[in-house]
């Protein structure tokens, strides 16, 4: 027999005599003429190449191959009805994977209480945070390894829809009793003169872009470069070292001890951005979950 040549509203209606065993009473729980749901039996009868029912002027009961058949029939449209029910859901945005990438600070310190609400909303959606660094923000969602990515501002291509999320500007971090700590804004001509660690090649080059604007006599270079940004932290919080930072990282600064300080002259502000694919298709999850966290960092991030 060829794979399914009868329709699902052909067993539907089977379903329905087989268990009011009557066409008139199976029509009007259907919506159809008895004469309509005779011909729908008919053409699954034709199609399995037997006979369904045994039929009488007074009741209509299922045949010998009908009763075989009924138990399959029945499995098929209840899989059938479950189907439909995900792809409302997946419609709906209340169902799906999500997967998300981010550097440390914004996938420790933000997305899981982003995450949390969204649960409360969406509890089918099951929302996957992937490490990622500051360097493959682009090409992890390029790549297909990501629904959307989250992190500072990137050049991107055509491949890529860019979406500003807030902005932040470049602070210092230092212990308390640093020198600099007495200062409520400091510049860069007053960092010149202390230690400074950066976190990752992408602060080492931030540090070095700010810096252009200074005399190539004050400009600053990093006595060391770490991987991390609380590798950079814990050092500034013993005092070898102040580190420098958007201000967001204060999410994960606190513990440190440390005090923050607006850097001025010139006064730099980073952005950060939601990244997706203007190629892939996103799922109603991603879109539905992308979504919330914009509205969430507009409410809650200043």
């Amino acid at each position: 027999m060829p794979f399914l040549r009868f329709t699902l509203r052909q067993l539907e209606t089977f379903l329905t005599v087989a268990e009011t065993h009557s066409f008139t009473d199976a029509g009007e729980r259907l919506g159809l003429t008895p004469s309509a749901v005779s011909q729908l039996v008919q053409e699954l009868e034709s199609v399995l190449g037997f006979r369904l029912f045994d039929r009488s002027t007074r009741r209509v009961s299922l045949s010998v191959t009908g009763k075989e058949f009924l138990n399959s029939a029945g499995t098929v449209l209840k899989r059938a009805r479950q189907a439909e029910t995900i792809a409302t859901a997946i419609n709906a945005r209340a169902t799906g994977v999500v997967r998300i990438a981010a550097p440390m600070i914004i996938a420790s310190a933000m997305l899981p209480k982003i995450i949390k609400e969204y649960r409360v909303l969406q509890p089918e959606v099951a929302v996957r945070i992937i490490d990622c660094p500051v360097e493959r923000l682009i090409d992890i969602v390029i790549d297909g390894d990501a629904d959307m990515s989250v992190g500072p501002n990137a050049f991107c291509g055509e491949e890529i829809i860019s979406t500003v999320l807030f902005e932040s500007p470049w602070v210092l971090w230092c212990t308390p009793d640093h020198a600099l700590a007495q200062f409520e804004e400091v510049s860069w001509e007053n960092l010149k003169m202390y230690p400074l660690v950066a976190a990752g090649r992408d602060h080492e080059q931030n540090v070095a872009k700010m810096g252009r604007a200074l005399p190539s006599a004050e400009r600053i270079s990093p006595v060391d470069v770490v991987d991390n940004i609380s590798t950079a932290l814990g050092i500034a919080s013993s005092g070898l070292a102040v580190t420098l930072s958007p201000a967001y990282v204060k999410l994960l600064a606190k513990p440190f001890g440390l005090v923050m300080r607006r850097i001025v002259a010139p006064d730099v502000v980073r952005q950060v951005c939601l990244y997706q694919s203007s190629k892939f298709f996103n799922s109603p999850a991603a879109e539905g979950f992308a979504e919330h966290l914009i509205e969430w960092i507009a409410e809650n991030v200043e």
